[in-house]
């Protein structure tokens, strides 16, 4: 599975200029228009490449993803975070609406179909550093409710740290198959994020995994890192050993085997105890007597 990410990354400065475009890796706009509709507003159209995949939350729809995709896909999410944060820029809108997946036919002998994940929707993208006018009185925070950050319910200033937070509820989504949390009433989650709660991670899922998790949920946003830190963690870094299995019909597939810090640290020792050897048998020889004597009186 390739792990190649291009990211959609054009955003609107308030007198309509491009701020951001033509930076690498991103997806090639086909063409753009602009014009005025027919109430007088200065409107903009783009065609874009068109993601045969869907967005990642009608992709999980459709289907259970494996450790190894969901490794993957997270390692193309963080290049994706990392290009745009270079360019100082947080997305601030981070969830599986805005990433898209494309297929990809892999060249070979198996045929195996693989994805391509794009960062889309940049909307309320904003320079880091800088209060966003999304910020609102009657709406104080910034993104998505299920997938915002604590600082998100507190500040106003887009930070980094924003997106590896959401970043998180995005692995943690493609895990379980459920929204980060299980709550859909926003205040609700508001007021979580205040008493200082992140989304619970299942003791279910695998050791590298949850730890990456604790760390994009640190409520300490430094403690999260950057995204190129995150591209070092453990969770992308794992040694897989890859082998290839027969099933029914003859046809092979690939099966990845993980060896788990987890699985070292728990598995007990087991001592052999090998009794000593016993003394090596002496044998006494003892030689035969000799035969009796006959007494035979003589006259």
């Amino acid at each position: 599975m390739t792990s190649t990410l291009y990211t959609t990354s054009f955003r609107f400065s308030p007198n309509s200029e491009i701020v951001l475009e033509s930076c690498e890796p991103l997806v090639h706009l086909c063409r753009d228009s602009r014009g005025v509709n027919d109430h007088g507003n200065r409107v903009y159209g783009m065609s874009m490449e068109y993601a045969a995949g869907g967005s990642l939350t009608s992709f999980m729809e459709t289907r259970s993803l494996t450790d190894t995709m969901i490794r993957d896909f997270t390692r193309m999410i963080l290049e994706g975070l990392v290009s745009v944060h270079d360019h100082g820029y947080v997305h601030c809108d981070l969830k599986p609406d805005n990433i898209l997946v494309f297929p990809r036919d892999d060249v070979g002998v198996t045929k195996e179909v693989s994805y391509e994940l794009k960062i889309s929707d940049f909307g309320m993208s904003t320079e880091a550093g800088e209060g966003s006018v999304f910020w609102e009185f009657d709406s104080p925070y910034l993104g998505t409710p299920l997938y915002m950050s604590p600082e998100s319910v507190h500040y106003g200033v887009a930070e980094k740290s924003l997106d590896l937070w959401s970043l998180g509820c995005v692995v943690l989504e493609m895990y379980t198959g459920q929204s980060p949390w299980p709550l859909q009433d926003s205040e609700e989650i508001l007021r979580h994020l205040l008493d200082g709660k992140a989304p619970e991670v299942p003791e279910s899922l695998p050791w590298e995994a949850r730890q990456f998790l604790q760390t994009c949920f640190a409520r300490n946003p430094v403690e999260r890192g950057s995204a190129l830190d995150l591209l070092k963690n453990p969770f992308l870094l794992s040694d897989e050993k890859k082998v290839m299995v027969t099933g029914a019909g003859g046809r092979r597939k690939s099966v990845a085997v993980v060896l788990k810090s987890e699985d070292i640290i728990k598995k007990p020792l087991r001592l052999k105890i090998i009794p000593p050897k016993p003394p090596p048998l002496r044998l006494k020889i003892i030689p035969p007597k000799p035969p009796g004597c006959s007494l035979v009186s003589v006259q």
